[in-house]
């Protein structure tokens, strides 16, 4: 018998309208396909504040690192302007307890705000408030941010980030950078928006090495499930380099319980280090203890990326640039597979005199990126549209069709146009 599984996503469908109420999520125009074979650790419209509730309140440095290792080495790194602490070395202990209070202050809850166009009883579209909520672990900081990883589907679609830290106190929150075909974002909060109080209680986490990682070992699992605030579970690594649809990377498997609210929380092993990013849970009645959490290995390199990025806000609708292309369609993994094309969004057709045409790229095309953001899709590609203004100049990546039947990638330099009356 196959696996079944049921996934969970920010959005909502058109039919359906959004409550106060923990629902059962609904299919979202231009989700891919492997959105419905895995249940993404996500919660909707569950709380009213996403901050958190805990006896764990541990006093400490801002930004100083805690671990329960008798003997550790800490190596800090500067990677661009921003920078990674990470471990090696030490006698772990395997007390739990520990382990949880001194990761506790580097976990923090991610609220995401959205408005979503619903379908009302008499047809006509209304706009909903959504929320949703999700897990983050704080990674480092630059001269001016507070950097935080999480998953893209906890942050995507947001019009408000909001993200709670160990005291409760919640503090807005901005996109860095987002990889879609890895499900990983960096947020950053301004450390001028922080409390003095609240930097002696929270702490940036102590990376691990998940290629070290063997089955069988202790692992630690701590987010905000189902939005209630930060718990702990236990379990064992079941397994190593798992494979599912829709994820560029290697996954980590896990029978420690991951719930809707862990995404974008730490799986840590028995020294207290982040090995995994949490993600993903098996969600089939037949099926018990599958959760999954993206390696800290295989992920660095991306998260050093998009801990680098600048940081951007949404500009108003009347200002956003647009790329000039007209009836994009998505080409999803399935679409991928079947007809050998690169995932992203093909460009059936673009518009006359904008800013698409005059960069020289032509119908055919398959968009698969912007300003390095993978693109996989056409709401990806418009949300990331909505943080660059008129006339600002994006590069776009593109895959080209050439006369083999292969694709070719490359690089446009695009001016964005005007939205036309």
């Amino acid at each position: 018998m196959d696996h079944q599984y049921t996934y969970y996503t920010p959005g909502q469908d058109s039919n359906q309208q959004n409550n106060s109420e923990y629902r059962p999520p609904h299919k979202k125009k231009g989700t891919p396909k492997w959105v419905k074979t895995i249940c993404f650790g996500l919660v909707f419209g569950v709380t009213a504040s996403a901050a958190f509730q805990t006896s764990n309140i541990v006093a400490g440095k801002f930004l100083n690192n805690k671990t329960v290792k008798e003997s550790t080495t800490e190596n800090t790194e500067s990677i661009g302007s921003a920078k990674l602490t990470t471990a090696s070395g030490g006698t772990a202990k395997s007390d739990v307890a520990d382990i949880a209070q001194n990761a506790m202050p580097s976990v923090v809850s991610i609220t995401n705000m959205s408005v979503q166009q619903v379908q009302s009883f008499f047809g006509g579209i209304q706009e909903r408030e959504s929320q949703s909520a999700g897990s983050g672990i704080i990674i480092g900081q630059n001269a001016s941010e507070l950097l935080i990883v999480t998953n893209n589907h906890v942050v995507e679609g947001s019009d408000t980030l909001t993200v709670s830290f160990i005291d409760e106190e919640s503090v807005e929150a901005n996109i860095k950078g987002t990889d879609a075909s890895r499900d990983l974002a960096v947020v950053a909060v301004d450390l001028s928006k922080i409390k003095d109080s609240t930097r002696d209680k929270i702490a940036v986490a102590t990376l691990g090495d998940s290629d070290e990682l063997q089955v069988g070992e202790e692992a630690i699992a701590i987010g905000n499930a189902l939005g209630y605030g930060q718990s702990v579970t236990r379990g064992i690594i079941s397994a190593t380099e798992r494979r599912i649809e829709g994820f560029d990377s290697n996954l980590i498997q896990t029978d420690a319980a991951i719930n809707p609210g862990n995404s974008g929380g730490a799986l840590l092993n028995a020294k207290g280090e982040v090995i995994g990013i949490n993600t993903a849970k098996a969600a089939y009645e037949a099926v018990e203890g599958i959760g999954y959490a993206i390696p800290v290995s295989e992920a660095r390199e991306t998260i050093e990326g998009l801990m680098n990025r600048e940081t951007r806000t949404k500009v108003a609708d009347g200002e956003r640039g647009y790329l000039g292309i007209a009836e994009p369609v998505d080409v999803t993994q399935e679409t991928s597979q079947m007809y050998h094309m690169p995932v992203g969004v093909y460009i059936t057709d673009v518009v006359r005199g904008g800013g698409a045409e005059r960069a020289g790229i032509t119908k055919g095309s398959v968009i698969t990126a912007l300003n390095g953001t993978t693109i996989n899709n056409t709401n990806t590609l418009l949300e990331q549209l909505e943080y660059y203004k008129a006339g600002e100049t994006v590069t776009v990546t593109i895959a080209i069709p050439g006369s083999d039947g292969e694709y070719q990638n490359k690089e446009v330099e695009v001016t964005l146009g005007k939205a036309s009356n």
